[in-house]
């Protein structure tokens, strides 16, 4: 129910409730989020090329200081997975209302080239390098400024029913470079 407001409600009695308002009263309609304000969430995209920035936290790295591998693989999914909300996928409605559609990772091909630190600020880059028929590659840039730490390309397979399935035209068209910027 995206967009609607709800208020909390009171606890009923003659105490106040557990968000500090006095009993009886009302308090104020709490807003959800919308697409909107979490779309700032997402990086941008433009020109086929998603770009999200990341901070290095500490749980990203390892007892030395620096990023443990499989933390990269989490910032390159985030960064696929937000390349497709931009682009106007939405994985779950795909999946349970659409075509049964599910996409996993295949393989995937990575070159670490220098490290990222605590605090680093990282930006993933996201483009689609080609469209098959059940397949999708995705080529991945992970940069500290300028500087390229990682690349990567995935293949991403189509699956409805546990099975290889033909990507949609309209998913296609979005894949093959037809993604409006946001």
């Amino acid at each position: 129910m995206a967009g609607k407001v709800s208020a909390l409600p009171t606890d009923g009695g003659g105490s106040a409730n557990s968000i500090g308002e006095s009993a009886g009263t009302t308090p104020a309609p709490v807003p959800q989020r919308g697409r909107d304000e979490a779309a700032n969430l997402s990086g941008s995209l433009q020109q086929g090329t998603h770009r999200l920035p990341i901070r290095v936290y500490y749980e990203d790295t390892d007892f030395s200081g620096v990023v443990y591998h499989a933390s990269y693989l989490r910032f390159m999914e985030r960064g696929r997975t937000d390349f497709l909300r931009l682009a106007g996928v939405d994985q779950s409605t795909l999946h349970a209302e659409g075509a049964g559609i599910i996409f996993a990772v295949r393989r995937m091909t990575i070159d670490f080239l220098r490290p990222a630190r605590m605090d680093d600020i990282l930006t993933v880059e996201t483009r689609t390098a080609d469209v098959r028929g059940a397949s999708i590659v995705m080529a991945q840039r992970i940069l500290r400024g300028e500087e390229t730490i990682v690349s990567a390309e995935v293949r991403v397979a189509a699956l409805s029913g546990g099975r290889p399935a033909r990507i949609p035209d309209e998913l296609r068209s979005l894949f093959s470079g037809e993604i409006p910027s946001s």
